[in-house]
């Protein structure tokens, strides 16, 4: 076929450019037209001024201004060393250079120079895949010597990363005051404060005699309001050189006024206040942990699962030791405590005061210390540094009214004053110093419309009578001082308000729901399984996994549990990133 005629043709030769640089090189290693030397020590190294100049700002200013070197037909450039100006000159007439660690340093100071920014690059890639926790701190350094923010970022990253292998190297120790200061402020650390302080004390002891009067300025780095109060009172506490400190002790002290006032108020102390609300480092992230219950309405479950949120799927943590039934399940510092219940296997059943707890930084089950009586079917919430376990069936299998309190400064269980009216499966949250029980049942399994509070400080009980009140194996949930308490029997839910004392409407669940179970991830509700009355008033067990948002007051269905679960545990943990143990 005959082509159409065309007016114009643009015709790109890609091979020109390339090779129009390999002739020019040939042309300087044969030395033809080649108009200046480049000097180092002995070594003169022929070039083109055309090609210098268009290859680097550097080069440019030289030849195209009114600088001495523009008449100069050899030019001098002094520190430089030949090998590594070879090396350059080659580049810039190839495009390739080998970079490794014997050059890496020197070639990139030199290109610094010379202004060639991308082979500065190419080595400050280099220097990153070197990148490993051993030697990140001084990478840093390394990139602030230089200039190279590339890789001050890169090496940054590993540090705040890797801690924990990055706190054990030798680099750590060899940290100045204000470098070790710099890093261990950082919120993007992936540190647990235990850590913290154990870094810096180990810091301190590579070299006491000069280092022991810095740790009143380290300890402010210690974010003391996250720190387990067994390790800060027990552990921190008895510490040598915190003792040597009287600030650090002054500091210490004043969390232990502030845990026994049972109070959310600060005390007066400017310096205390700022160090006790510096916010939870940006890599401790909250895990939403849904963990026992009756599994696909056979058996109760031993599974843990841990919700991962952003691929919305559900991994297996360690499983329980024993089966539990009617156990409760609440969050103490991050740790997840499994609390009394009833075991039961082919003979017979006990009901029993045992205490499990498990860390997702360990994934193991531990035995922590028991009630002081056994119950199941029992209420249990967290506040400040203390676990309330309340009312229940007891080990005669009748209700009670009997509270006690779990301190974890001193790791012991202490009885409390006993609830007014005793209800089986009331909804219950705790704020401002106050813990609420709403409705319930009584033994005769009646509705209880009823209002009971409990003063933490005051240890003393009150109670008020509200016909909105009628819900029955509903959890409740703090979010801005309200507490939300979503269905029970129903598909209302409705928010209490502390402060104005009055309950607020919400959007409705989408079936009468009842023995599931809620959690507070990212002032959002989330409410796992449970049991369901569908349109033929029969009860089924639900898989379901829905959150809901105060703000817009709606409900948004997510993806569904691994399977359909009831009188389960469903708890928020705070963890590290990259620190949780699959195994």
């Amino acid at each position: 076929m005959d082509l159409e005629p065309v007016e114009l043709f643009h015709f790109r030769d890609i091979e020109q450019s390339c090779s129009l640089l390999l002739q020019l090189n040939t042309l300087r290693q044969e030395n033809i037209l080649t108009d200046v030397w480049l000097c180092s020590d002995q070594t003169e190294i022929p070039c083109h001024k055309n090609v210098l100049a268009s290859s680097s700002p550097y080069f440019r200013a030289m030849f195209c201004n009114n600088f001495k070197e523009r008449q100069q037909s050899k030019i001098v450039l002094k520190s430089i060393n030949p090998g590594i100006l070879n090396i350059i000159i080659d580049y810039v007439y190839t495009g390739v250079v080998s970079i490794h660690m014997n050059n890496v340093l020197p070639l990139m100071q030199t290109a610094a120079m010379l202004q060639y920014g991308r082979l500065f690059e190419a080595c400050s890639t280099f220097l990153q895949m070197q990148l490993s926790p051993d030697n990140c701190l001084s990478m840093i350094r390394l990139s602030e010597i230089l200039h190279c923010e590339s890789l001050r970022v890169k090496a940054k990253e590993m540090a705040m990363k890797s801690f924990s292998d990055v706190s054990a190297s030798e680099e750590l120790c060899e940290l100045s005051l204000p470098e070790l200061m710099r890093y261990l402020e950082e919120d993007d650390l992936c540190a647990e404060e235990e850590q913290v302080f154990e870094t810096l004390v180990a810091w301190i002891h590579h070299d006491p005699l000069s280092r022991k009067g810095a740790i009143s300025d380290l300890f402010k780095k210690v974010r003391l309001r996250y720190i387990h109060p067994t390790y800060l009172f027990q552990f921190i506490a008895s510490d040598p050189l915190i003792q040597s400190s009287t600030l650090c002790t002054e500091l210490i002290e004043s969390v232990r006024r502030l845990m026994f006032s049972v109070s959310t108020k600060y005390i007066h102390d400017t310096e205390f206040n700022k160090l006790w609300v510096a916010q939870r480092r940006y890599t401790c992230q909250d895990r939403l942990v849904v963990v026992g219950g009756r599994k696909n309405n056979e058996q109760t479950s031993r599974e843990a699962l841990l919700f991962e949120e952003q691929t919305e799927s559900w991994q297996r943590l360690a499983k329980l030791p024993i089966r539990l039934y009617k156990a409760s399940y609440v969050a103490l510092h991050s740790v997840l405590y499994v609390i009394g219940g009833l075991t039961t296997n082919a003979k017979y059943s006990q009901v029993t005061s045992t205490v499990y707890t498990l860390s997702l930084k360990t994934n193991q089950w531990r035995l922590a210390e028991p009630m002081l009586q056994p119950r199941f079917a029992h209420q249990t919430l967290s506040y400040l540094h203390f676990i309330f376990v309340l009312g229940g069936l007891g080990s005669d299998r009748r209700v009670t009214a009997s509270v006690e309190r779990f301190n974890s400064m001193f790791n012991q269980w202490e009885s409390m004053a006993p609830i007014p009216e005793a209800v089986l499966h009331p909804a219950v949250a705790a704020t401002n110093q106050r813990i609420y029980m709403f409705g319930g049942e009584d033994a005769m399994q009646n509705p209880v419309r009823l209002i009971q509070v409990y003063h933490i400080a005051r240890n003393m009980w009150s109670k008020m009578e509200n016909r909105t009140v009628k819900n029955v194996s509903a959890p409740a949930a703090v979010i801005d001082d309200k507490i939300y308490i979503i269905g029970g029997y129903t598909r209302r839910m409705i928010a209490y308000d502390t402060k104005s004392n009055r309950f607020i409407k919400c959007a409705n669940l989408k079936e009468r729901r009842m023995h599931h179970s809620v959690s507070v991830l990212n002032n959002k509700l989330y409410v796992t399984g449970g049991r369901y009355i569908n349109s033929h008033d029969v009860i089924q067990d639900s898989d379901a996994f829905e959150s809901y948002d105060p703000k817009t007051d709606t409900w948004t269905s997510k993806s569904s549990l691994p399977h359909k679960l009831f009188d389960h545990g469903s708890l928020t943990l705070t963890s590290v990133q990259q620190t949780w143990d699959k195994s």
